[in-house]
């Protein structure tokens, strides 16, 4: 894809979607993270109907801690790993406490020495706490990049790595959330909808799928 068919790929995006957000739920920095950190291998809207209670009782690394693992993880026990992640969550909230006065802090390498958190949960965090032009690969977002030939790669990295470089300056900060998004409700990937998708015309992906009882094209 192109420079110019990648700013008009983001452009109809954008124009669909002016302001996209994260579809966790989310009170602050802290909670964010102990979100999507919960997220992997796991749907959003599960993430959420598990934190609904539980960020109504918890908010900070401290008063985490003073819930201590066994409660967390009834409070998580719907989602998928939850043993291991109830104990991440746990430690990485000691060592927010211990090491950076119990705030996140808005650094990703610093995200990325926490327990149970890797790039994607660091670069969310970064982009949607702290307002970085990080780009969060996610399944979706490695579909979409390599189905649509706007940033092929064969490893999460590779994708973001291409998408730091084809993004235009003025999509860079909500990138990842229109991607994600398209891939989640659009580019599906068992069967994408091409035949209601803004940039069909813009896509690598052949050939092209169409409604149901009726002939795709391409």
């Amino acid at each position: 894809m192109t420079r110019a068919q990648a700013f008009e790929f983001y452009r109809r995006l954008a124009e669909a979607d002016p302001d996209p957000r994260t579809e966790l739920d989310w009170v602050n920095a802290y909670t964010l993270l102990v979100a999507v950190a919960l997220s992997a291998q796991a749907t959003d809207v599960s993430v959420n109907k598990a934190t609904k209670a539980l960020f109504a009782e918890v908010q900070n690394p401290a008063a985490m801690v003073a819930l201590g693992e066994v409660a967390l993880k009834q409070h998580i026990k719907t989602i998928g790993l939850y043993n291991t992640k109830a104990r991440n969550v746990i430690a990485l909230s000691e060592q927010l406490l211990a090491e950076h006065g119990g705030e996140v802090p808005a650094d990703r390498d610093a995200l990325e020495r926490l327990p149970g958190v890797g790039r994607k949960t660091a670069n969310v965090v970064m982009n949607v706490a702290f307002g970085a032009e990080t780009i969060a690969v996610d399944t979706h977002v490695f579909r979409v990049g390599n189905r649509t030939g706007l940033a092929p790669g064969k490893t999460p990295l590779h994708v973001e790595e291409r998408l730091e470089t084809v993004t235009p300056a003025p999509f860079r900060r909500h990138a990842h959330h229109w991607l994600i998004l398209h891939g989640r409700y659009v580019c599906k990937a068992r069967l994408p909808e091409c035949w209601r998708c803004p940039v069909a015309d813009l896509c690598a992906f052949k050939p092209k799928t169409a409604p149901r009882g009726t002939v795709a094209n391409g």
